[in-house]
């Protein structure tokens, strides 16, 4: 296969490629842009042909899309960043709290979000590494060219349309340098760009635009290493390097397309990470959830459309009459009400039937395609939030729920596991160096937050008067200590809000881990509380009996069948101990002596 002479004309014979198919297997054909441009209209009620008022559009994929987003997303604060040493447990409290703010200060819960919905749609979410400390979720419609049998194992082409202020920003990162390999300045190529974005360099359509938009190609991957260097003579006897090129195209005073690079440097490694929602082998994504409702939704389109066209003709009134002179003798568009028509003797006129017998069966129709929709994209009734048919028992309800939500708890925990990836290559570096410095930032701590803090403060003023005492000589009154741990105590608890520092290289080179926690995502949540109900109901009823070995065993044993954890419930049977004041001898002779 020979090689395009330079990076534009081969820029232009890969993105008409792109609008090719692939084989997947035996006649089973795929065009990933295809995949991508149809997930993306049946979201948006549009037919590949456009908008059409004589063709109604009944949209079953946007709802069904909407309840994955939700049954498979998770929050940022199901995201915990720990130090993974045991003797370091503060510095696991400060770099919680520190990411909490840093992920509200740099939109990571939209990031979760636009990367969930990828996913969810086209089957597949690409992360591109970039200057910025959160990753960039790229969007499937700017890709202008991949592999399209596997995204990451060819070069990855983007297109971008970047109005001039936009593309004088890239200037900051080195883009329009000569150093930097670019051919042309910035301001150059603001020039000589058109007023109008194009579509589709295959069709040649365009929008026309209020303002200048410049087309720019963005390319990663392996390409031969004379791409580089366009001042060394061609030759077929090359060698790929991984590399980066920033491209731009104009028209030139004869209306050809004349390509110009604004950077090109050699690449280390690939700013590219990819999540296949289920994977389909032999192609660039895995099977979308739009995808999977796409049979569903040709044919609920089918039917509306009938049904329109019955209702169409149901609606007119069309006569029928042997009167042959009849209509020319009356105008019926003229009619007015009460008004008499006249036929000739013996004649007689009357209406045409067409009333829509057969539309209940389209109606059924519609109902069963959307049934399988439903089954396919696991969005039951019992999750759809509908109302369950009369006499539907409860238990079976909870039951249907919990089995619908195991599909997208599947799905979720890949998710959560490439985040994980996500963090440890990208984030996490960026955040430790970010807290490795002198912080200072309010933080909101939960009730567990404040008990643990509380304990570390009181003991720690403790620790303090004990040591003070031991070096004055003096004697250590056990009641003088609990007071002074109780005005800490009392201080401390006023108001949950409280002002945390990093002191300086506090945090630098601490073992910075992550863990995603996604258990309270994947429960669900009203039957886990109705389990902590009926434990709570029955441990205050009697709490004694859990002092009986084998029904403290049961007692676990049941917990662990709840999918709960007995650690969380130890201690219920400990009665709470009264401890009996101290007396203090000097107060008390000191007392005596005023009295």
């Amino acid at each position: 296969m020979q090689i395009a002479q330079d990076i534009y004309s081969y820029i232009t014979s890969e993105e008409t490629a792109y609008a090719g198919k692939v084989q997947v297997l035996g006649e089973y054909e795929w065009s990933m842009r295809d995949h991508i441009e149809l997930s993306v209209l049946y979201k948006n009620s549009t037919y590949k042909t456009g908008k059409d008022d004589n063709k109604p559009f009944k949209n079953i994929t946007r709802p069904i899309l909407n309840l994955q987003y939700r049954a498979e997303g998770f929050d940022v604060k199901d995201i915990e960043l720990f130090v993974d040493n045991s003797e370091d447990f503060f510095k696991s409290f400060l770099i919680k709290k520190f990411h909490e703010r840093w992920a509200r200060e740099n939109n990571i819960d939209t990031f979760i979000d636009n990367m969930v919905e990828s996913y969810v749609d086209f089957g597949g979410a690409l992360l591109k590494k970039t200057a910025d400390a959160v990753p960039e979720v790229v969007p499937m419609q700017s890709i202008a060219f991949v592999d399209q049998t596997d995204i990451l194992s060819g070069p990855i082409c983007l297109k971008h349309f970047y109005s001039p202020e936009q593309l004088k920003e890239k200037g900051k990162v080195g883009w329009g340098n000569e150093a930097n390999g670019a051919s042309i300045s910035i301001e150059e190529l603001i020039t000589l760009s058109l007023d109008s974005k194009v579509k589709d360099r295959n069709d040649g359509l365009s929008t026309k635009t209020p303002g200048k938009y410049i087309e720019i190609y963005e390319i990663h991957g392996a390409l031969p290493e004379q791409y580089l260097d366009e001042d060394e003579e061609y030759t077929e006897d090359y060698k790929y390097i991984p590399q980066m090129q920033i491209v731009g195209y104009y028209a030139d005073q004869k209306g050809n397309k004349q390509g110009v690079c604004l950077y090109k440097k050699e690449e280390k490694e690939s700013p590219f990470k990819l999540i296949l929602r289920d994977p389909i082998y032999g192609r660039a994504l895995g099977l979308g959830g739009a995808e999977e409702l796409f049979e569903s939704q040709v044919w609920v389109n089918f039917d509306v459309i009938r049904i329109k066209s019955m209702l169409d003709s149901a609606s007119k009134v069309i006569l029928q009459t042997d009167d042959q002179s009849f209509e020319r003798r009356n105008k019926l568009d003229e009619v007015e009400n009460n008004e008499i028509l006249v036929l000739e003797d013996g004649k007689r006129i009357g209406q045409i039937d067409t009333f829509p017998r057969n539309i209940n069966l389209f109606d059924k129709s519609i109902s069963d395609w959307e049934n399988h929709g439903r089954q396919m994209g696991g969005a039951q009734e019992a999750i759809m939030g509908d109302a369950p048919k009369s006499g539907t028992p409860f238990k079976s309800i909870e039951f249907q729920a919990a089995e619908s939500h195991s599909l997208h708890e599947y799905r979720k925990g890949k998710l959560a596991t490439f985040l994980d990836e996500v963090y440890r290559d990208w984030i996490i570096p960026h955040i430790a160096r970010e807290a490795s410095k002198k912080q200072e930032f309010l933080a909101e701590l939960d009730l567990k937050e404040m008990q643990e803090v509380v304990d570390m403060l009181t003991e720690n003023r403790a620790n303090e008067i004990i040591k003070g005492r031991i070096l004055a000589g003096e004697t250590i009154f056990p009641e003088e200590i609990e007071i002074a741990k109780e005005k800490v105590k009392s201080r401390f608890t006023k108001g949950n809000k409280k002002l945390l520092k990093v002191l300086g290289d506090e945090l630098k080179d601490a073992p910075v881990s992550i863990k995603i926690n996604i258990a309270g995502k994947q429960e669900y949540l009203a039957r886990r509380v109705d389990k902590l109900v009926n434990i709570f109901r029955q441990v205050v009823s009697n709490p004694q009996v859990l002092a009986n070995p084998p029904i403290a065993d049961l007692f676990n044993n049941i917990i662990e069948a709840s999918g709960l954890s007995p650690i969380d419930f130890s201690g219920l049977d400990e009665q709470p101990r009264l401890v009996e004041p101290q007396t203090n001898p000097q107060l008390t002779s000191n007392a005596a002596l005023s009295a």
